[in-house]
């Protein structure tokens, strides 16, 4: 099909993810201080979209905690700078076998199960405008690690998003991933006008090179709004194919921890180079009131503690 390329584009900032990216940069936010303070210096560079994860503020390591959600969430609405918020709701289907002839039992190591309910709390809490939905489950990295997101768990997620007034934002891995995220939306879990995030370069997901972009991109209905991101040294090439593409741009220390060759880079600095390559290429970074109009979303405060 011929590229469309996009002339209106939004730009999210995943701002520090759950990997195991704490110790390899200064930069990388732990506390819900250092967190809500990336997300408000990367609205500041032109990011209309903050996507976060909380971690504990003492080891960095990911957690789950619906206070530490409540605390980034608050901090972000508090600001002076205007921002949509994401929040991750990928957590709680973490699952790491034991060895290769003894899988059971699980190691408790790594290994966070929950149900649909505990996975979306800190959304139904903090209202965001919008938070992920992980369409599929996947091998990542790891030996023995499953991202577990079984069929029963995504309509039930999906359902309680769409509940609530959250925008679930689909994070497609493969293609697979989305012919099952159109299958929700075939069933009404989700709307018709569906948000999704193309995620390249993932091991073990779709690699990031443009032919299998391009299979992603041509799997995505018209009717819905795409954004695509790439991992490491490809995240800025991926703003640029993204864009031609007709979709919309992901940076951040989630995904990439370098500005250049030896450099490490802060959230902000991304956004501003994102900025940068989208308006050579002859397009405008759009900010959260437009981003609002066109996704249909409504900005809200948390539920009183």
């Amino acid at each position: 099909m011929p590229l469309a390329m996009n002339r209106e584009v939004f730009i999210t900032c995943a701002v520090t993810g759950s990997g195991s990216t704490q110790d390899r940069s200064p930069h990388v936010p732990r506390s819900p201080k250092q967190i809500a303070e990336a997300a408000i210096d990367a609205a500041k560079a032109g990011a209309a979209i903050v996507h976060c994860h909380v971690r504990d503020p003492e080891t960095g390591t990911p957690r789950r905690d619906v206070a530490l959600y409540r605390e980034v969430t608050e901090r972000i609405r508090d600001a002076e700078v205007d921002v949509v918020l994401n929040l991750t709701a990928g957590m709680g289907g973490d699952m790491v076998f034991g060895d290769v002839e003894n899988p059971l039992p699980l190691r408790e190591k790594g290994t966070d199960m929950a149900g649909a309910s505990e996975r979306v709390e800190h959304v139904r809490q903090c209202l965001p405008e919008i938070c992920t939905l992980d369409c599929g489950t996947m091998n990542f990295a790891e030996a023995d690690y499953v991202m577990t997101n079984t069929p029963g768990m995504l309509r039930a997620m999906g359902g309680m998003m769409t509940e609530m007034g959250v925008k679930p934002e689909i994070e497609a891995f493969d293609t697979g991933h989305l012919w099952f995220a159109k299958q929700l939306v075939t069933e009404g879990v989700l709307k018709p006008d569906a948000l999704v995030q193309l995620c390249m370069g993932v091991p073990w997901g779709a690699p990031d090179d443009l032919n299998t972009f391009m299979a992603m991109v041509n799997n995505v209905p018209k009717e819905w709004t795409f954004s695509a991101f790439a991992l490491g040294r490809n995240q800025m090439a991926y703003a640029a194919a993204a864009v031609l593409a007709g979709g919309n741009v992901r940076v951040g220390l989630e995904d990439n921890l370098w500005l250049d060759k030896g450099v490490l880079a802060t959230n902000a600095q991304l956004v501003e180079r994102a900025v940068t390559i989208i308006e050579n290429m002859g397009a405008r970074v759009i900010g959260p009131d437009e981003v609002r109009a066109k996704l249909g979303l409504t900005k809200r405060t948390p539920l009183a503690a």
